[in-house]
């Protein structure tokens, strides 16, 4: 079955949700930044809280239709909701957690249901414990379990791995994968991690102001993003406005001024050459580049294929996580990732003069 989504929530002054979209069986990541009406539209489509307009449907089941005045109350939807924190009774057990929406049935069906949910979320041998004493992991796997037990005809997902660490999200995802697989039912989750849109998505929309700006899957999305928002979001660390200064056709290329002006070149604003787009000489453009496609160099490069060679001067370097976050001023101030063995190796200290190195398609240019 598929989730049709038509729904205007007025929020207050100058916000306005008004969304429209289609969620097939699998896996639909909502992409966006805080704010931007992600989770309210989860609530309207659990029930949690009532459009002012529209329609919502699974199939031909209508969960909410403001001009027929159908509006299902929450446990009449069939509809499971994993929250960011796991939101389990603390006084219960994980199995009583988990079976708790189960008490239509008879005992020993709910006992075999949760059994099985279970063993399938390898939580099995903890079903007796309460939340405080297990993991975060487990406390958000068993959260799971208690969306799923039910047999839902759609899931949703408002950040469910946010508060975990990497290693935990990776198993997690796997289970999320598998219970794609096996139910096929619709799968709406929130997310600010490309990460997670990569890893997960089967469709990903992004949400700005409580309207939808893109869809697709996840690489047309955000491997081509087509507004300044979106390619921040997306992990584009470096985005410029630029003009356009000279059209190449024959090559596929244009060379773009970083300043934004088309006038007479400077010896302090930097250009690129980016693919071609149908941009004429003087029209202003935007560049995103991901810090992790920019290659340093210590000393001036020579026979590369890379168009784009610019000199600069090491303005920063900080340790994030794994990650060295380099920030180098060439003209413009270029935001660099790299590994602490390239750190090492090219003994790299603030201050410095260094080259940097962006190929022509790792510029992407967005509106």
């Amino acid at each position: 079955m598929t989730l049709a989504v038509s729904v205007t929530k007025r929020l207050g002054p100058g916000f306005t949700l008004d969304v429209q979209l289609i969620a097939p069986p699998g896996i639909t990541m909502l992409f966006g930044a805080s704010g931007s009406g992600k989770t309210t539209l989860l609530r309207c489509i659990a029930g949690l809280t009532r459009p002012d307009e529209g329609r919502l449907a699974i199939g031909d089941r209508v969960l909410f239709d403001a001009k027929d005045r159908i509006d299902l109350p929450v446990q009449d939807r069939q509809v499971g909701y994993v929250f960011q924190q796991a939101a389990l009774f603390p006084h219960m057990s994980l199995r009583d957690n988990i079976g708790y929406g189960l008490n239509r049935l008879g005992v020993d069906e709910r006992r075999t249901r949760v059994s099985t949910i279970g063993e399938s979320f390898r939580i099995s041998q903890i079903l007796d414990r309460p939340p405080a004493q297990v993991s975060g992991g487990e406390r958000q796997r068993a959260a799971l379990a208690r969306a799923l037990v039910t047999e839902p005809s759609l899931l949703l997902l408002d950040e469910p791995l946010s508060a975990l660490d990497q290693t935990i999200q990776s198993r997690i995802m796997d289970d999320l994968r598998r219970v794609n697989e096996a139910r096929r039912i619709p799968m709406l989750y929130v997310t600010h991690s490309h990460r997670e849109v990569y890893a997960l998505g089967q469709q990903a929309v992004v949400i700005d102001a409580g309207r939808v700006i893109a869809r697709g899957t996840p690489h047309e999305v955000l491997d081509r993003p087509e507004h300044g928002i979106l390619a921040n979001l997306a992990g584009f660390e470096n985005v410029f406005d630029a003009a356009v200064v000279e059209r190449r056709e024959r090559a596929g290329t244009m060379e773009c001024r970083l300043d934004g002006s088309a006038g007479p070149q400077s010896n302090t604003c930097p250009t690129l050459e980016v693919p071609l787009n149908s941009s004429r000489v003087g029209d202003p453009i935007r560049i995103a580049i991901r810090a992790g496609d920019i290659l340093v160099g210590i000393e001036e490069p020579r026979g590369l294929s890379a168009r784009n060679v610019l000199r600069g001067r090491l303005v920063e370097l900080t340790a994030h996580g794994p990650t060295m976050v380099a920030v180098v001023d060439a003209g413009a101030q270029f935001v660099v990732h790299l590994t602490p063995t390239g750190v090492e190796s090219l003994h790299l200290t603030p201050g410095d003069h260094v080259w940097l190195i962006v190929k022509t398609y790792s510029c992407r240019i967005v509106g």
